[in-house]
């Protein structure tokens, strides 16, 4: 059923945002859509060109109120969905405050431009990494109910933006709804992520550093997988809540390296460990049964399937390897 509403995505030139417009100008083709991104490193025009005819892009920052209160006075948006972060665990450790900036402060501007324009619904795309460690167990998983113990500037500073999305909910009554989904792969996601960075690093016969001992886990969904979920918490989700987001799909680092070289015909001797990174959460996972029971929504795409698919995206779009270089 088509939304004939305006939807403004925020962040939706990087990676997950850009699959999420492809998705919903799909799905809600009567719908009008706003891109409002920064174009920082990771976001890129080029993950929207084929939808460039069925959208507005607008370039923007966040943290810029005006630049805000721009977008909202000229498109009046009925829902807005908030991809825009810094996301990146090690460039947090190195330069904390464009986080603060960006995920604190940019939240908290588009929450209030959200209120003083009235929209119907906000939905804050957030992150596992927020409830902290799992550490070396089994079995256990992240619920909604899981108190928030974020361990790197990062995950303190979309847990910040997670509580000041709450707090305007219970204070002034915005509708909001935050998603916390897992680790994404698939197309456009910028290679300074674990399996684009590998991948490209193997694809040229380099080395690939692993961190310790390569056995942290983490739980893997594929993009569009998540993009459906965010489009169902959007329009059916319950206002005022959370929902997790997971894969049901368990691998440590090592094992994903594993597989990637494999896939490509490359030696396992590229990997060389290094010093593993400060505070390094050793495995996050998701208890995704609310979503799932609320909604109806569970992963339709395997992980051994779209792996592939992912990888041959990567070999085969050389061009955009080439524009993120840039």
């Amino acid at each position: 059923m088509s939304i004939k509403n305006t939807i403004l995505i925020v962040g939706g030139a990087g990676f997950i945002g850009s699959n999420f417009v492809h998705y919903y100008a799909d799905l809600h083709k009567d719908s009008k859509i706003i891109v409002f991104d920064a174009l920082t490193y990771a976001g890129n025009l080029k993950n929207l060109e084929s939808v460039k005819d069925k959208i507005v892009f607008v370039k923007g920052d966040i943290a810029n109120k005006q630049d805000v209160e721009n977008v909202f006075q000229k498109y009046q948006p009925d829902f807005v969905v908030n991809f825009a972060a810094e996301t990146h665990v090690d460039r947090s450790i190195l330069g904390p405050e464009i986080f603060l900036e960006t995920n604190v402060k940019g939240t908290q501007i588009l929450l209030e431009a959200a209120k003083k324009y009235e929209i119907t619904k906000y939905l804050q795309v957030s992150t596992d990494e927020v409830y902290g460690d799992l550490g070396d167990t089994t079995g256990t998983y992240f619920t909604e109910k899981t108190p928030i113990a974020p361990n790197c500037p990062y995950a303190a500073s979309k847990a910040a933006a997670d509580l000041f999305v709450l707090s305007y909910f219970e204070t002034y009554k915005l509708p909001v709804v935050i998603t916390r989904c897992t680790n994404n792969y698939g197309p456009y996601q910028y290679p300074e992520k674990l399996i684009p960075f590998f991948l490209m690093k193997a694809m040229n016969n380099e080395k690939l550093p692993m961190y310790g001992d390569g056995k942290n886990i983490r739980d893997w969904l594929y993009v569009k997988d998540h993009c459906r979920a965010i489009e169902m918490v959007l329009h059916k989700g319950k206002i005022g809540d959370v929902y997790n987001i997971g894969g049901h799909n368990e691998k440590t680092n090592l094992e994903i390296t594993k597989l990637l070289l494999d896939k490509l015909g490359k030696s396992h001797d590229l990997i060389t460990y290094v010093t593993d990174r400060q505070a390094h959460d050793r495995r996050y996972a998701m208890d995704a049964s609310k979503i799932e029971k609320e909604l109806g929504w569970t992963p339709e795409y395997t992980f051994e399937e779209w792996i592939d698919g992912t990888i041959d995206w990567y070999m085969n779009n050389e061009d955009w390897i080439r524009s993120c270089k840039k």
